[in-house]
């Protein structure tokens, strides 16, 4: 029997340490002896050191193995994205932070990052509410505790009773949770004002981003100027062009009218198709409202004459409508897609095919972390829903803790439950700050010369224009880059504030324009805000030869 164990080890050992020979006893028997040769050990680094002279030699002779992976060889359509919300001006800033943590200094304390939407970044507290729900079904032993009110505790164990062994850390089904698609069905009949809406239409998504390039992989098909083309807005958010890039569609620009605070102009979406059509099959219109980065509500009537456009024209209506929560001007009313649709009549309400989104990132929530969202599709084909459930269960499914926020923001606290009172605090404070703070973002800008920001009725950005004088434009050019990007850099590298350039996001040419968030608190806005004024004016004398009392 020893001898059987003695030779299978044997074996094993000469097959994976072939350069050992002879066979040492100490691997057999744990018991080292001078003369039965190197030990296991020793093998080993022979065998690297033999490994490592071969890759130097090989290095020596000019023969070092090539990379498969270069840019030479990368999917030429990766190379082609680019998204300006992250760009390089985020890199530069995130540079000169850590050169501030390091000690350097700067004529400025500090980096003030109004680039993206990202509300808890930029100071603002979670709901408390959706955070005791999510905590109740992340950790259930925090049911015993009298800290969590009783209004938290029975929604967070419905969301669980419909989890997988009633834990988060589960697989749900990929469309999602079923309570929670129910819910989200019934938030959109009560927001709708009774609208019927399909629980089995209700897709949950990894933030809305994830439902969008869902839906256009279904959407891009064709060759040459079968090509799919897809409409999109412009200035537009990054993630569109960004996806058509990716997937090799043909982007469609349609031009909102930044002369009548950003409205879709119906002309220029007719405009529009009919140039796409002479080298590529336009099937899809995307739409964003409240717009990002333009910061509009678009009127009732805008929407009606959008989906009687795409009635005519047999399109797919994609309606973005994450800050459907954040609308701010007075006279603005959000109207979801879905509604308008259905107040047309049957005959456009059966048959426009329509994907509306939403998310936990936005709102008054601004849950960006939790990459909760979801979307509702209505008149899909009944074999292509089969086709979207395949592509949705590659994936998996969305994450759970996301699911769940996103159930809290669809079912919140209602009048007669204990926590509505605190919740409602909550959420009027949020929404009521945004609104103050875009009021003051408008009147700022439009005090500045050089400077002319239509109102921000929704959303969380202004995308002012600005300004820029010919010799800046030429030194622009002469090093590359676009004449936002350099004003940008310049406002990045000189005041500490981060912004992004109009023209990652598209304008009309010979426009320049940059967008910035409203989210810092008051104060910080008011500071960020003072330093926009005082660098474009120093921008203007700089380039213009102008004095003050010239501009």
């Amino acid at each position: 029997m020893y001898r059987l164990q003695s030779l299978a080890a044997r074996s094993l050992i000469a097959g994976a340490l072939d350069l050992c020979t002879p066979l040492t006893l100490t691997s057999l028997t744990g018991v080292r002896h001078k003369s039965q040769g190197p030990s296991v050990e020793k093998c080993g680094q022979m065998r690297f050191i033999t490994a490592e002279a071969k890759a130097s030699a090989g290095r020596l002779d000019g023969k070092m193995r090539e990379k498969t992976l270069t840019m030479d060889t990368l999917n030429p359509q990766v190379k082609a994205v680019e998204y300006a919300v992250r760009g390089p001006i985020v890199l530069k800033a995130g540079e000169i932070e850590r050169y501030l943590e390091e000690g350097g200094t700067k004529p400025f304390s500090e980096v003030i990052k109004a680039n993206i939407g990202d509300a808890h970044a930029m100071g603002q507290q979670p709901i408390t509410f959706l955070r005791q729900v999510v905590a109740l079904c992340t950790f259930p032993e925090l049911m015993d505790s009298p800290s969590f009110p009783e209004d938290a505790k029975w929604r967070a164990r419905r969301i669980l009773q419909g989890c997988g062994g009633h834990s988060l850390g589960s697989y749900s089904a990929s469309p999602g949770v079923e309570c929670i698609r129910k819910d989200i069905a019934a938030y959109i009949e009560q927001r709708d004002e009774g609208v019927p809406s399909d629980w089995e239409n209700i897709y949950l998504t990894t933030g809305a981003s994830d439902g969008i390039m869902t839906i256009l992989r279904l959407l891009v098909s064709g060759k040459d100027s079968s090509r799919t083309g897809v409409m999109i807005p412009i200035p537009q958010y990054p993630l569109y062009s960004a996806a058509i890039s990716e997937m090799d569609a043909v982007q469609v620009n349609y031009y909102l009218d930044e002369d009548n605070c950003w409205a879709l102009d119906i002309n220029e979406l007719h405009r529009a198709y009919q140039a796409a059509k002479q080298h590529c099959q336009p099937r899809v219109i995307c739409i964003i409202n409240p717009g990002n980065p333009t910061g509009q509500v678009q009127s009732k009537k805008c929407i009606e004459e959008v989906l009687h456009f795409a009635y005519e024209e047999n399109l797919f209506v994609m309606s973005d409508e994450v800050y459907q929560d954040n609308v701010y001007a007075p006279d603005c009313q959000f109207h979801s897609f879905k509604k308008v649709l259905y107040e047309m009549g049957p005959e456009y309400f059966s048959s426009v095919e329509l994907v509306s989104f939403h998310s936990t990132s936005k709102g008054y929530t601004g849950e960006c972390g939790f990459r909760g969202g979801y979307m509702e599709v209505i008149n899909m084909d009944p074999e292509v829903k089969a086709q979207l459930v395949k592509l949705l269960s590659v994936r998996l499914c969305p994450p759970l803790a996301g699911q769940a926020a996103m159930d809290v923001i669809v079912n919140p606290p209602q009048p007669e439950e204990h926590t509505f009172k605190q919740f409602h605090q909550e959420k009027s404070s949020v929404l009521g700050a945004l609104a103050e703070k875009a009021k003051l973002t408008e009147q700022i800008l439009n005090s500045v010369p050089g400077i002319k920001c239509n109102p921000v009725q929704g959303s969380m950005y202004a995308f002012p224009r600005i300004f820029i004088p010919p010799k800046a434009v030429e030194e622009a050019k002469a090093l590359g880059m676009q004449p936002d990007m350099l004003y940008c850099l310049r406002l990045l590298e000189e005041t500490g504030i981060c912004v992004v350039p109009g023209s990652g996001f598209g304008q009309k040419d010979r426009t320049y324009h940059f967008r910035m968030t409203i989210l810092p608190s008051i104060e910080k806005l008011n500071v960020l805000l003072g330093k926009v004024r005082d660098f474009h004016i120093s921008f203007l004398k700089e380039y213009s030869g102008l004095e003050w009392d010239e501009i």
